[in-house]
């Protein structure tokens, strides 16, 4: 068996482990800089979730294949920049930062031109670190209904950045 394989059926069990049987997680396998020949025996084991950090990686990467395999899910997980929301409309599904109402105005703007609605997590700065992008945590009710009510953004979750501490517990609960 192919050892990423192994490392996938070994974060399974432990998340099984973790949370309650009725939850059904989805892992997001990220493959940014891993060549297909090390993706491909995913795909084949029926892994459909994928992560990408940079657009252009992912459009020379995914872009056959997801024609190929049409239930892969191609998440973007690093930061979008508004001169790439086109490309990234192109190949992604998911994009788990969103962080700015410029960033929304142009990817509603874009949804609209491609005919094409994604799913987006709002990126959330929880120790509202400068040196982190993201969303402050007393500024989300208003940005998620920004998203949500004045541009129809499917808004699914969040994705949050807590501080580099050692008390990531403290900031997920």
């Amino acid at each position: 068996m192919h050892s990423s394989i192994n490392n996938l059926t070994t974060i399974e069990e432990q998340i099984k482990s973790r949370v309650n049987q009725l939850s059904n997680p989805q892992i997001i396998a990220v493959s940014k800089t891993f060549p297909m020949s090390e993706i491909k025996p995913l795909i084949n084991h029926g892994h459909i979730h994928f992560g990408e950090n940079k657009v252009q990686e992912a459009q020379a990467k995914w872009q056959t294949v997801k024609k190929i395999n049409k239930d892969l899910k191609l998440h973007m997980v690093g930061k979008l920049q508004s001169n790439k929301v086109k490309q990234a409309l192109e190949i992604f599904d998911y994009i788990h930062s969103l962080d700015n109402q410029k960033l929304a105005d142009i990817l509603k703007k874009n949804e609209i031109n491609f005919n094409k609605k994604l799913k987006y997590f709002i990126q959330v700065n929880l120790g509202n670190e400068i040196q982190k992008s993201g969303i402050r945590v007393n500024e989300l009710d208003e940005f998620y209904n920004y998203c949500v009510n004045e541009n129809n953004l499917n808004v699914i979750g969040l994705m949050v950045l807590p501080p580099n501490d050692n008390k990531q517990n403290l900031y997920f609960k």
